[in-house]
């Protein structure tokens, strides 16, 4: 009663949140209800390029800073016990000291927007199964990653909403979900297409159409598996020169 008196919960360990959330599970799943939770593999929550281009996007803002580290470890710890993507939302449980609704409504990526989009890359991306494998040149990369212009929502197109009492705008519950996203679109990246509200076979229709300029040869194909941060940063050595021929 203290702890409630001066605002706090009491402590629940992590093995009571983990039987209190497979009771919440069992009790939806009788009710009918189809139960997606986050699983990782390991501690890495991405390994695609979809997926951690989504997680490096939140990482850009300063907005969230403080509240994606607690974020990641829920996630890592298996809080995000169900999570939902459907065109233009995000829907969650997060098991915590209760289980947590979260509601994450993200705006549609502008018909301008993404028409630029689709032109800068026309060309680029030879199949549906190559843009969802993330397996296309660096300047398409970076131009669908691009802030404020490329395909990744930022801070201002991205509205949360958390049943718990934390009263911080991105509590840890909804970080956890953001990060959830990540991992889920690593399974399913075509689910980012439909939360942006966007048909990706779109990029792929002007495939006769000049491709986006860029410094490396054009058949240069980028693995999905990368660290982005590091292949950014990558040099681009030069084409060798032919040797000229000796004179007898």
């Amino acid at each position: 009663m203290a702890f409630e008196f001066f605002g706090f919960r009491p402590y629940v360990s992590m093995a009571q949140r983990r039987a209190k959330a497979l009771r919440e599970v069992a009790r939806l799943q009788k009710k009918g209800r189809t139960i997606t939770p986050v699983n990782l593999d390991g501690r890495l929550i991405a390994k695609t390029f979809w997926g951690k281009s989504w997680c490096e996007n939140l990482e850009r803002y300063s907005d969230y800073a403080n509240r994606l580290p607690r974020g990641r470890t829920y996630v890592r710890n298996g809080s995000v016990i169900h999570l939902e993507i459907a065109p233009g939302k995000i829907d969650a449980l997060v098991s915590g000291s209760e289980i947590y609704e979260v509601s994450i409504k993200i705006s549609p990526v502008a018909r301008a927007r993404w028409e630029a989009i689709c032109k800068d890359c026309a060309g680029a991306i030879d199949s549906l199964i190559e843009l969802l494998q993330g397996r296309f040149s660096k300047a398409v990369m970076e131009r669908i990653c691009r802030q404020q212009t490329g395909l990744f929502p930022s801070p201002n197109e991205i509205h949360l909403d958390c049943s718990c009492p934390d009263g911080a705008y991105m509590c840890k519950h909804v970080a956890a979900v953001l990060y959830g996203v990540g991992a889920r679109l690593d399974q399913q990246p075509e689910l980012l297409f439909r939360l942006a509200n966007v048909d990706e076979k779109q990029l792929i229709a002007g495939a006769g159409a000049a491709p986006l300029k860029q410094k490396s040869p054009a058949s240069k194909k980028v693995l999905a598996g990368e660290d982005l941060s590091a292949l950014f940063g990558l040099d681009l050595a030069d084409n060798p020169r032919p040797k000229k021929a000796r004179k007898k």
